[in-house]
């Protein structure tokens, strides 16, 4: 009986380390991987985003009380507080990673 349950237990064990080797890509490791890539930093208005990375694929926003406003390009979202970045944020690369999903 001993010898059932810690086979079964095992077995478990072993299922659950497959999932894990076959887990999705992480947005974050991209990132990572492309941290050299230009971006709009923190603090920048609009105006020089839109100079320096050209104009947006999409505007959305502004949304709430601070406003946010959202400019999605090809790679990264940037968010601002009424005319300032807040954040950018990389988009997804396709459905199986693991992130902020994309806009359509």
């Amino acid at each position: 009986m001993h010898t059932y349950i810690r086979s079964a237990a095992f077995a478990v064990l072993l299922g659950s380390v497959a999932v894990v080797a076959q887990a999705d890509t992480l947005l974050i490791d991209r990132r990572e991987a492309g941290e050299a890539s230009p971006h709009p930093g923190r603090g920048e208005l609009m105006d020089k985003v839109e100079a320096q990375f050209g104009p947006p694929l999409h505007r959305v926003g502004p949304v709430g009380d601070p406003p946010i406003t959202r400019w999605v390009y090809d790679g990264y979202t940037v968010y601002f507080e009424h005319s300032h970045v807040i954040t950018t944020v990389v988009n997804k690369a396709h459905a199986d990673e693991q992130g902020p999903k994309p806009v359509d």
